[in-house]
This record gives structure tokens, sequence and C-alpha cells, in this order.
């Protein structure tokens, strides 16, 4: 479990997610789309270790749908804080569809592998 890609890449997101909403809150006082942030990016990761924990394939798949909803939930704030002027590096955004690319293909892997 520790060497996963998508574990290691939603906690680097996770914290990225964290650096980023102080620094905005900090220099532009903003609060009420980076609390939102903080909430949803943070959750990805938790989720997605969630899922290595589950008690069926379906909770497994389950997690992981989660995870996918808060990172698309991420995207929307990033979108939000970036075409709104409060933050500018765009790097953070394609990070977050990364993470969404990578989730929507384990969904699909695990789906794929249900028995039937």
């Amino acid at each position: 479990m520790v060497d996963s890609p998508l574990l290691i890449k939603s906690k680097a997101f996770a914290l990225e997610i964290i650096r980023v909403c102080n620094e905005i809150k900090r220099s532009q006082k903003e609060s009420v789309l980076t609390n939102q942030l903080v909430r949803s990016g943070t959750s990805i990761g938790a989720n997605i270790r969630e899922a290595f924990y589950a008690h069926s394939k379906a909770d497994f798949i389950a997690k992981l749908q989660i995870a996918l909803k808060e990172c698309s939930e991420s995207e929307y704030w990033l979108e939000l804080l970036i075409e709104s002027g409060y933050y500018s590096d765009k790097t953070i955004l394609d990070r977050c569809v990364e993470i969404k690319r990578i989730l929507i293909s384990s969904v699909n892997t695990a789906k794929g592998n249900e028995v039937k």
C-alpha cells in the first residue's frame, strides 16, 4: 500500500492544497473558497487510504468513487480560485486533473474485474 502511486500523489496533493490555501488566506484574506478546497482536497487521499482497507471489492470501488467526487469538487474550487485571480499557479490544477484521471482509470479497472 505504501508504494501506491495514487496514494503518494494524493497525499502530496493534500499537503500542497494546505500550503496554497494558507498562502491565499494570508495574502488575499479569502476563506470561503479555501475552506471548501481544504476539505475536498484533503479528503481525496483519505478516501484512497480507506479504499486500501475496504471490506469488499464493492467497498473498495465505493471509496475510490468518493475520492473521485472529492477530486472533481477540488478541481472546481481550484478553477474558481484561479479564474477569480486569487491564485495564479495552474500547476496545482494540473495535478488535480492527473489524480482525477488515475482515479477514473482505477475505478474502471476495479469495476471491470468485478465478478458478474
